[in-house]
């Protein structure tokens, strides 16, 4: 992250307002690979979208989404999610990534959900799922560990 996000204020006003986008601005890497945000359509929290772009292609004979990219996408979304979820504004750290995938993440448009399985003191638990076509149908899930870091005004 950048520091940015180690401002106190800004932090706590982009997240009263849900302002998700605001953040996906300072995170380079994320807009370079097509990161984006919505409310989900049924109030139900955010819905993450991964453009098509053929820069994140990794096999150009199927062809597909590199797994890193697709890796990428989702440890954004689960940061991105825990930070508006969380009880009070806090910095994840990422300390451990669980992925599977489950099948060929073609060029198309790839959405995920996150949810919050575990919010300690100190930890946080998040389990991420990616799809295309069918949200039923991933083609990758995760499970995040996050170290939750305190934001205070002296950071700023």
């Amino acid at each position: 992250m950048t520091d940015a996000f180690h401002d106190a204020e800004w932090l706590a006003r982009t997240r009263q307002q849900g302002d998700v986008t605001a953040w996906l601005e300072r995170m380079p890497y994320a807009r370079r690979i097509g990161v984006s945000v919505e409310s989900a359509e049924e109030g139900d929290g955010l819905l993450f979208r991964l453009a098509p772009r053929e820069d994140n292609i990794g096999n150009v004979l199927l062809p597909a989404l590199h797994g890193g990219v697709v890796s990428a996408f989702m440890e954004t979304a689960a940061t991105l999610d825990l930070m508006l979820a969380a009880r009070e504004p806090r910095l994840p750290r990422v300390v451990d990534v669980s992925i599977d995938y489950l099948r060929t993440a073609r060029v198309v448009p790839t959405l995920a959900r996150c949810e919050l399985l575990r919010e300690g003191r100190r930890m946080a638990n998040v389990r991420v799922w990616a799809w295309q076509s069918d949200e039923a149908s991933p083609v990758a899930t995760a499970r995040l560990h996050f170290a939750l870091a305190e934001v205070s005004a002296q950071d700023a």
